[in-house]
């Protein structure tokens, strides 16, 4: 073995070109080959990479879209909390409690009846959280924004959030058959199981799972847009009090049957996704 001292000694090639006394090395003429990013497998069409594609797969950001992270902590924790409350809610009707009391307070109070003047503005206003209509705006901000995006996610995510709702709170509706303030027989009583469809209402969830889905998409105005939405929903849920088409048990219970169709909507995204690359593998035929 060589001493360090005796060990022949390698001469230093000077690289060609080099600028300066500072030894920095040239530019290449060519510069290096673009490692591919990551892709991801099965997913197909506009914007997507799949099997045989190059490309790396856009992220939310990239594509301009939400990057909601699965179900946080946070979020798992204001789920079950909102759960609570509807289970409360529909316990309260269901035994007979105070709930039903303050349902009943509030409708014999006849709020339309003692303030007339806002009932024309009330009455329109209302409709904005009709399904119908409400879903005609909503549909018309989403397919400009899949249009621009070249995706069917924001199009698909109203739809399954839509699904969901129809599904959960029809469900209930059906269950616990019970009767509008208008068409209530028995003061004092929860008109249970008397063939009606009111609890929950309909109008305040609706209001809150269109609307919010459009925050639940948005990007910039995220934030404000759920602000925006969330007044929204209020604003029906009280606005159908008012007017003595729902009990006030009936809009508690619709605001929460509509925030879990909201927090719900993390977790259904891979269902979203593996609906969106099969319709684009059939429209690429």
């Amino acid at each position: 073995m060589q001493s360090r001292s005796t060990a022949a000694r390698i001469p230093r090639q000077e690289p060609e070109n080099r600028t300066g006394d500072r030894g920095e090395l040239p530019v290449p003429d060519r510069a290096p080959a673009r490692v591919p990013g990551p892709t991801r497998p099965g997913l197909t069409g506009p914007g997507l990479t799949g099997p045989g594609s190059t490309g790396p797969c856009p992220t939310g950001r990239d594509r301009g879209e939400p990057d909601w992270p699965p179900m946080s902590r946070r979020r798992a924790a204001l789920f079950a909390g909102t759960f609570a409350v509807y289970l409360l809610v529909l316990a309260g009707v269901l035994l007979n409690t105070d709930l039903v009391d303050l349902d009943w307070s509030v409708r014999l109070l006849r709020p339309y009846e003692r303030w007339p003047s806002l009932e024309p503005v009330l009455n329109a206003w209302v409709v904005v959280g009709q399904r119908g209509p409400s879903a005609i705006a909503a549909f018309a901000w989403l397919l400009w924004r899949a249009r621009r995006l070249g995706r069917l996610r924001p199009l698909l995510v109203m739809g399954v959030a839509l699904l969901l709702l129809n599904v959960t709170v029809g469900a209930v509706k059906i269950v616990t058959g019970r009767l509008g303030p208008h068409y209530a027989q028995y003061v004092g009583s929860p008109e249970l199981f008397s063939g009606g469809t009111i609890f929950p209402s309909g109008h305040t969830a609706n209001a809150v799972v269109t609307w919010g889905v459009l925050a639940y998409l948005a990007v910039r105005w995220r934030r404000t847009g759920a602000v925006i939405a969330a007044a929204t929903a209020c604003s029906i849920g009280l606005t159908t009090v008012y007017l003595g088409t729902h009990w006030v048990s009936d809009v508690l219970a619709g605001w929460a049957a509509g925030l879990l169709v909201l927090l719900s909507l993390p977790l259904l995204e891979p269902l979203v996704a593996v609906a969106e690359q099969r319709l684009h593998r059939r429209f690429a035929r």
